[in-house]
């Protein structure tokens, strides 16, 4: 029979006398899709329609921005590397007429770098075929690299025939696909990141501003990107933070861009005001500290190897339970990270989080006769039940 040891996470408040938190709905989104979530965590607040695959319009560059801080991250790529402009990466290339332009000319120079900004701000469909072209060898070698990443990054409702996000039927994503990948490019790649909370970008003397107005009306936002095609509609996936937690809403579909706005502003609030990010447990933090048998020393510490971080409503956090359940008999050798039980979170009944309990020490055999004698006394205590 398992042995349970029981504590609590801070203090665990009497229910008498205690005001709930209370958390009402999520607001109602004017969206084909939405999606918000801790990026911490990858806990999900609220959402609608999360895996619907809908076209993306320019909201495809994330990817676009991803491959190449990637590249850059590999070594393959410089900022300072010189692009040659083809004709069909020319802003002058029919297929871009009437979308977003960086403006890039065939014979001028022009550097992965500029070309970077030129996507982020800009949001120019040349720049993108030029990216593409310049580390794939043509639009369609690199929009197989797209996928590949997506494969990688478990974005498992994503298709990408091109870098720039002009339609195509088989040219798709969701709400839940484009939040896991903004995650991974703000953790990933935060030099990268910090491209998309510029304001403004001039190149070809021509100036453009970013077209996430959020920028500039709520300081807490740093990023990401804005979408528009008469196909998909208004969309725009952004992050904030706030004290310890970043938030990354997407909405997808809206009528306008002023809607995109409101409604992504409707669900940032929403999550700060009523959610918090708890860092619960810090990595290698001890729990126990139960009896080794057959080892070099009789008690050794259990833990958790790595923090553990859980999206709570706020006002929640010294509410949660903890439980550790160790195994009858722990014996040595014990190697770091050697499983010995079972934590479980829970938070008002409900599981929060299950995972291993380890060994934060090794422990090695003990000598012939302390192994025999820890023997004898563990068959005495099965004999009473000990």
């Amino acid at each position: 029979m398992r042995r349970l040891a029981f504590a609590i996470l801070g203090l665990f408040l009497a229910a008498q006398g205690q005001a709930q938190s209370i958390v009402p709905a999520p607001p109602q989104v004017a969206a084909e899709a939405f999606i918000l979530v801790d990026a911490a965590t990858g806990f999900v607040i609220a959402s609608e329609k999360p895996d619907a695959a809908l076209p993306p319009a320019s909201l495809t560059k994330l990817m676009t921005s991803y491959v190449l801080a990637n590249e850059i991250a590999e070594g393959r790529l410089s900022r300072d590397e010189q692009v040659v402009v083809s004709e069909n990466s020319w802003s002058q290339n029919p297929v871009f007429n009437g979308s977003s332009l960086m403006w890039i000319e065939p014979g001028k120079d022009v550097t992965i770098g500029e070309l970077e900004r030129g996507i982020v701000i800009a949001s120019g469909n040349d720049a993108t075929v030029a990216v593409a072209e310049h580390i794939a060898g043509s639009e369609e070698a690199f929009a197989e690299l797209m996928n590949q990443h997506a494969e990688r990054l478990g974005l498992s409702n994503s298709h990408f025939m091109n870098s720039h996000g002009l339609p195509d039927p088989n040219h798709y994503t969701t709400a839940r696909d484009l939040a896991k990948l903004s995650a991974a490019i703000i953790r990933e790649f935060p030099e990268h990141y910090a491209r998309y909370k510029e304001l403004d970008y001039t190149y070809n003397d021509i100036k453009q501003y970013n077209r996430n107005k959020l920028l500039r009306e709520d300081p807490s936002v740093d990023g990401l990107k804005t979408g528009y095609t008469s196909e998909a509609g208004y969309g725009l996936v952004a992050s904030a933070k706030r004290g310890d937690m970043r938030l990354i809403s997407v909405v997808l579909g809206t009528s306008s861009p002023t809607a995109r706005k409101n409604e992504t502003r409707s669900l940032l609030n929403y999550g700060f005001r009523f959610y918090e990010t708890a860092r619960l447990l810090d990595a290698g933090e001890e729990l126990e500290k139960p009896r080794v048998w057959k080892g070099q020393v009789d008690y050794a510490p259990v833990g958790v190897l790595d923090e553990i971080v859980l999206t709570l409503p706020r006002g929640k956090r010294q509410q949660v339970e903890q439980r550790v359940a160790l195994v009858d008999d722990i014996e040595a050798p014990l190697a770091v990270g050697d499983s010995v039980g079972t934590l479980t979170l829970l938070l008002d009944g409900e599981l929060l989080y299950q995972g291993p309990v380890v060994a934060l020490e090794a422990v090695a055999p003990g000598g012939f006769f302390a192994r025999l004698w820890d023997i004898i006394l563990m068959w005495l205590a099965s004999l009473f039940g000990g």
